[in-house]
């Protein structure tokens, strides 16, 4: 008995897309690794600066007790955060200068699109949480490439002030897990 070998052409897919054009660089552009670190030090620092505002707001319209703690321990933690982004600036020369950060801004104004679509109670302190820990992720991500930065930069001042705060807000991630986790998820059905 003969067997047949099916052999099969493979066909390129054809794309009508256009290929993706380059993004212009603007004149104050970072050339620099330094440059890249500075202006990522900017951009946190004004997002620490708007969470001082919104996590009372946030603690305000929480209604579980473990969760308003954990909002108000955190918003201790981010004044001092800011504190050490400050000290980053000074170790580098630089004024402390912020810059918009519009992922920070966006993750806000969608925290406070979850207060206002939610009613007090279980339900609203679910949509906190999550809100929150959009937060902590982004700013888990921003102190650890910035610690990366530092790292090689051999800004030592700087990455020390940086890890310390990336553990904290590692810890505040996990709270908010664990006040989720403890029932109040369950709550919210």
């Amino acid at each position: 008995m003969a067997t047949k070998t099916v052999t099969r052409k493979k066909t390129a897919k054809s794309s009508t897309a256009k290929p993706a054009a380059k993004t212009p660089m603007k004149k104050n552009a970072s050339k620099e690794l330094k440059d890249l670190f500075e202006d990522g030090l900017k951009d946190i620092y004004w997002a620490e600066k708007a969470l001082v505002k919104a996590l009372p707001k946030m603690q305000k319209n929480a209604t579980d007790k473990k969760l308003k703690a954990a909002i108000e321990n955190h918003l201790l933690e981010t004044e001092v955060h800011v504190k050490r982004i400050e000290e980053c600036f000074k170790s580098l020369k630089k004024k402390a200068q912020a810059k918009k950060c519009d992922a920070m801004q966006g993750l806000l104004d969608e925290g406070k699109s979850i207060m206002e679509e939610t009613a007090p109670g279980a339900v609203r302190d679910a949509g906190i949480i999550a809100a929150a820990q959009k937060v902590e992720h982004y700013e888990i991500s921003s102190y650890g490439t910035l610690a990366a930065y530092a790292k090689i930069l051999k800004e030592n001042t700087c990455l020390k002030n940086l890890l310390a705060t990336l553990n904290e807000e590692k810890k505040c991630d996990k709270l908010l897990t664990k006040v989720a986790d403890t029932g109040l998820n369950s709550k919210a059905l």
